[in-house]
């Protein structure tokens, strides 16, 4: 019991001295490292006086380092632990529709706009999309159609295309579950220049997949694929812009551990009319 309120007298230490710009850069390294140890802090830090506006201006903060790319590290790795804690209230059932009715991932936006590959801004998409990736982990209709209308898919691309391969895969994860939302699907398969938008990143990816082999991102991309062809629409366009490389068991000899996706590219091959 001791130890207890011991832990929830330190998390109240540590979210007080959020509001103070003096100690806030250790208290957000030190939160972001125990986050996991403290109990409903998601609701202590959203319902704490000055906690959420002192993390946006954390982020706000870095934006004229965005262009032209002038991030270090250190302001990086400050920043994406503003950003796990953002994490922490997006994945918190009593926090989350009030994260996103107050707008908050639209401050996440320009991160996921950057270009750059150095670390450091590889670092800070990875940890947008973190956030984004824990409110698609529910599955909920309100956070897709958030999401969709605030164009979110584009930025995922753009990742998919030039991020590395553990924000390839996330982002790809983040598609993946817009996909599978009836409203998500309608909206990506609603115009033909919206299907083949995606179905040329994910064929990209493939191609590239050849020179450096990732089994966890390739089971989000047969995924993708695999409920894109449950539309009309986007399975003929699949069929115009299919890689080769899923139909060659060359290449997908490495997937020979994952029966799962073996099992979802085989429905896919079926569905798209290639024989086994």
């Amino acid at each position: 019991m001791s130890a207890a309120i011991s832990s929830a007298q330190k998390m109240e230490q540590l979210v007080a001295a959020l509001q103070d710009p003096e100690t806030r850069e250790n208290a957000l390294l030190d939160i972001s490292k125990r986050r996991d140890t403290f109990v409903d802090l998601a609701p202590v830090l959203w319902h704490s006086y000055g906690v959420i506006p002192a993390l946006l201006q954390e982020i706000v903060s870095i934006y004229p380092l965005l262009s032209p790319p002038s991030l270090t590290n250190h302001a990086s790795n400050r920043v994406c632990n503003a950003l796990a804690l953002l994490q922490c209230v997006a994945s918190h059932p009593d926090t989350r529709a009030q994260f996103l009715n107050a707008h908050v991932p639209l401050f996440l936006y320009p991160f996921l706009n950057t270009v750059s590959k150095t670390r450091p801004f590889e670092y800070l998409r990875l940890t947008s999309l973190g956030v984004i990736g824990a409110l698609v982990k529910v599955d909920d209709t309100e956070v897709i159609n958030f999401l969709l209308s605030t164009e979110i898919i584009p930025l995922c691309l753009r990742t998919m295309e030039l991020g590395s391969e553990l924000s390839k895969t996330v982002a790809t994860f983040i598609v993946q579950k817009i996909l599978s939302d009836e409203v998500g699907l309608a909206y990506t398969c609603a115009t033909a220049e919206r299907c083949y938008a995606v179905g040329s990143v994910l064929g990209g990816m493939v191609a590239q997949l050849a020179e450096q082999p990732s089994a966890r991102l390739l089971k989000h991309i047969v995924r993708c694929y695999l409920r894109l062809s449950d539309n009309p629409r986007a399975a003929e366009c699949l069929r115009r812009c299919f890689p080769d490389q899923l139909r060659d068991p060359a290449f997908t000899a490495h997937l020979k551990d994952d029966a799962a996706t073996q099992k979802w590219l085989g429905q896919l091959l079926v569905q798209l009319g290639y024989s086994l």
